[in-house]
């Protein structure tokens, strides 16, 4: 599966790719705060590409004007590794992307073809995305992608074993269609 979006190209990973993955991913900027360690060497970031970003619907975020994977995005749904308590027909989207490029809209631009895909190709119910207090960022992508703040729990043990304050965002379908209207 491949999606492409003005300036991406949303694709499988390949693990011919991990060391560009490790020069991303072992940045301690980047994982800590979406609640993950940051990658040690090659050989962990291709543990990754195998054990995680081989899950259906996770995308390499390659840049068409160079072809380099900057990032990863993805659907993931009730029976998956996900942090939204989710009904059938829901799923959650995650992301990440590189430091240099940061600011530059290409997440928000790989989210709105993964909430395209979700409502269009999936035809899902709702879609969730959650980050934790603090990453400003995160919270700037829900906003701009079109998702309505839903609640917020408190105490929730992270994947690196400390208690952090989450914030969950909605998209229901009517949400989506009504922003993308026809």
């Amino acid at each position: 599966m491949m999606i492409e979006t003005e300036r991406l190209i949303l694709r499988p990973w390949q693990e011919s790719e991990a060391a560009t993955l490790f020069k991303y991913a072992c940045d301690p900027d980047i994982g800590p705060i979406a609640g993950w360690p940051p990658h040690t060497s090659v050989e962990n970031s291709l543990e990754i590409i195998r054990a995680v970003f081989s899950a259906p619907e996770t995308y390499a975020v390659v840049l068409k004007d160079t072809d380099e994977p900057v990032g990863s995005c993805g659907i993931m749904f009730a029976d998956s590794l996900h942090s939204a308590t989710m009904k059938p027909g829901e799923a959650e989207i995650g992301y990440w992307i590189g430091k240099p490029y940061w600011g530059k809209g290409f997440i928000p631009e790989a989210v709105k073809a993964l909430l395209s895909r979700c409502f269009n190709e999936l035809a899902l119910d709702a879609v969730w995305c959650g980050y934790y207090e603090g990453n400003s960022k995160s919270k700037r992508v829900c906003e701009k992608s079109g998702f309505k703040f839903h609640h917020t729990n408190h105490d929730i043990l992270s994947p690196l074993g400390d208690k952090r304050i989450e914030h969950f965002y909605l998209m229901t379908k009517e949400d989506y269609h009504a922003i993308h209207i026809h």
